[in-house]
C-alpha cells in the first residue's frame, strides 16, 4: 500500500462528511446545503481526474482498510477501469448539483435533498472503488436506498406509489446478488474479488459459475434496467426530481447495474460465449423494446425513461461482443449516455420549472422564451440520435463497426434502425416542445434561472466536443485502459495480488 493510495477512501469519505455537516447545520445555516452540495462533488470531480492521472502513470492502486493484508482485510482498488467510472459518475453529480441550486427551490427542506443525494453518490463511488464482494452489496444498498427516498422526495401519490414499487423490484433484485455472494463465498471462502477469481481459475465449477451468473444477471441486470427487469424504471424516472432523474438515469443504472455485470463477468467470474450470446441477446432487446416504448410517449420524462432503456440496450450490446472494440465502444456509450441523458433530463425539469407541466402535446414554441434550453435540448436530442459530430454519433458507429466486425449483422442492423427511430422520437420532442407556434399561454414563460441555465450549457458543450475522447493522446489516458482492464480478464486477481505483495 503506497501513500499515494490513500486518496481511495476518499471517494466514499468526502461524500459522507458533506452528507453529515449538511445533516449536522443546516437546519441554521440555510444557505449551507447549496454551498456544500457543489463544494463536495467538485472536490470529488477533481479527485477522479487526479485518479485517471494516477492510474495512467503508475497503474493499479490497493488501500487495505486498517492495514490487513489479503485477503483477510478489506480492499478498495482504484484501476483504470475504476477512474473511468468515477470520472463519469461525480462529473455528473457535479453539474446536477449546480443545477440543484436553483431547481430545489421548489421544494421543502432542500438540506434533506443534499444528504440523501450525497450519500447516495458515496454509495456509488463504494461500488466502483471496492475490491470485495460484500462490501460491493453493502454500498449497493446504500446507494439504492437513498435513491428510493428520493424517487419519494415530492410525496404525491405517484411519486409515492413509484418509489414503492422501485423499492420492492430493486430489493427483490439485491436478493439475488445477495444469494449469489452467498453461494461463492461458500464455495471459495474468501469475499475479495480477486482472491476469488484466483481460486476460481485453479479449481473451477462449471454448475456454481452457471447458478451464480444466472442470479448475478438478474439482479444487476435489474439495476441496470435491461429488458425484462425494467419494469420499475419508467415508474421511477418520471416521479423524481429532475435532477435525481438525471442521477437516476445518468449514473446510477451504469455504476449499480453495468459497471457490476462488467467487473465481476470479466474479471472474477470469467465471461464465455454463451454468456456473451445472452449479453447481446437482452441488449438488443432491450433496444428495441426501450425505443418502440418511447416513441408512443407524451409525458417527456416518460419518454426519456423508455429511451434511457433503449440507449442501455447499446452498451450490453458492445459489452456482450466481448471484442477490444466493442467493450471500448461500450464504454465510450456509457460515458456519452451519462453526458445526454442526463442533459436531455434536466431539460424536462427547466420545462417543466418553467410550465408546469411534462405533456408535449400542451407545449409548442418555447424556443422563442427558453433559447438556452431550446439549443440544449437540440444539441442532446441529436446525440442520442447518432448525428455526426457529436459524441452519441461515435460511440454508436463504433458499436455497429464491432458488430460488424463480428460477424453479428443482425445486431448491427438492428441498432442502426433503432438509431432512426431515436431521431424519430427526438424530432417528435422538438416539434412539439420548442418549435412551431408559441400557444398564448405561455407568452409569459421565462428562461430558466442561470445556475440551472450553466449546468445544461456545461453537459451540450460535452455532448460537442466528446469526440475526442477518440483522438489517441486522449484515449490512450481514459478510454483504452479502461477497456484493457475487461479485456484482461481474470489477469484483474494477478494484478491486484502481485501489487499488495
Amino acid at each position: 500500500m503506497t501513500p499515494t493510495s490513500h486518496i481511495i477512501p476518499l471517494f466514499v469519505a468526502v461524500s459522507l462528511a458533506g452528507a453529515f455537516l449538511i445533516s449536522l447545520t443546516a437546519k441554521k445555516l440555510k444557505w449551507l446545503p447549496d454551498i456544500m452540495g457543489s463544494l463536495t462533488t467538485l472536490i470529488l470531480l477533481v479527485l477522479s481526474i487526479v485518479a485517471v492521472y494516477m492510474t495512467n502513470k503508475q497503474g493499479t492502486f490497493v488501500y487495505n482498510a486498517g492495514n490487513w493484508k489479503l485477503p483477510s482485510g478489506i480492499s478498495l482498488v482504484l484501476d483504470p477501469l475504476t477512474s473511468f467510472m468515477l470520472v463519469t459518475i461525480n462529473l455528473i453529480a457535479f453539474l446536477t448539483a449546480v443545477y440543484s441550486v436553483n431547481y430545489m427551490e421548489r421544494f421543502t427542506s432542500k438540506w434533506k435533498f443534499y444528504t440523501l443525494f450525497l450519500l447516495m453518490l458515496a454509495g456509488m463511488n463504494g461500488v466502483v472503488i471496492t475490491g470485495d464482494m460484500f462490501n460491493l452489496f453493502v454500498f449497493l444498498e446504500i446507494a439504492a436506498v437513498a435513491s428510493y427516498a428520493l424517487v419519494a422526495f415530492g410525496t404525491e401519490k405517484h411519486e409515492l406509489e413509484a418509489a414503492f414499487k422501485y423499492a420492492v423490484m430493486g430489493t427483490v433484485g439485491s436478493l439475488f446478488i445477495l444469494i449469489g455472494i452467498v453461494f461463492l463465498y461458500s464455495y471459495t471462502s474468501t469475499l475479495n474479488m480477486a482472491d476469488m477469481a484466483q481460486i476460481l481459475l485453479q479449481k473451477p465449477k462449471a454448475n456454481l459459475t452457471l447458478i451464480v451468473s444466472v442470479l448475478f444477471l438478474m439482479g444487476f441486470g435489474l439495476k441496470a434496467a435491461m429488458v425484462p427487469f425494467h419494469a420499475w424504471l419508467p415508474d421511477a424516472h418520471p416521479s423524481a426530481p429532475a435532477p435525481i432523474s438525471a442521477m437516476l438515469s445518468g449514473v446510477l443504472i451504469k455504476s449499480l447495474g453495468i459497471y457490476t455485470l462488467c467487473r465481476i463477468f470479466y474479471n472474477v467470474l470469467g465471461i464465455n460465449s454463451s454468456l456473451s450470446s445472452i449479453l447481446m441477446f437482452l441488449g438488443t432487446l432491450s433496444m428495441i423494446i426501450g425505443g418502440l416504448l418511447a416513441i408512443g410517449q407524451w409525458d417527456f420524462k416518460r419518454l426519456l425513461a423508455y429511451s434511457s432503456i433503449s440507449q442501455v440496450g447499446y452498451i450490453i450490446l458492445g459489452i456482450g461482443l466481448g471484442t477490444p472494440l466493442g467493450i471500448a465502444a461500450a464504454l465510450f456509450h456509457l460515458f456519452n449516455h451519462s453526458v445526454f441523458k442526463s442533459l436531455l433530463f434536466l431539460n424536462s425539469g427547466a420545462l417543466e420549472y418553467a410550465t408546469g407541466t411534462r405533456d408535449l402535446r400542451e407545449m409548442g414554441g418555447l424556443t422563442q422564451k427558453m433559447p438556452v434550453t431550446g439549443t440544449t435540448n437540440f444539441i442532446a436530442s441529436m446525440s442520442i440520435a447518432g448525428i455526426p459530430p457529436l459524441n452519441g454519433f461515435w460511440s454508436k458507429l463504433l458499436i455497429i463497426i464491432a458488430a460488424v466486425q463480428a460477424n453479428r449483422y443482425g445486431y448491427a442492423l438492428c441498432a442502426v434502425l433503432i438509431s432512426i427511430l431515436t431521431l424519430a422520437m427526438y424530432i417528435k420532442v422538438l416539434k412539439f416542445a420548442f418549435l412551431g407556434r408559441l400557444k398564448e399561454k405561455w407568452n409569459k414563460v421565462k428562461e430558466i434561472p442561470r445556475f440551472m441555465s450553466l449546468a445544461m450549457v456545461i453537459l451540450a458543450f460535452i455532448c460537442i466536443i466528446g469526440g475526442i475522447l477518440l483522438i489517441p493522446n486522449i484515449s490512450n489516458i481514459f478510454l483504452k485502459p479502461a477497456s484493457d482492464i475487461l479485456m484482461g480478464g481474470k489477469n484483474y486477481a494477478s494484478i491486484i495480488l502481485e501489487g499488495i505483495q
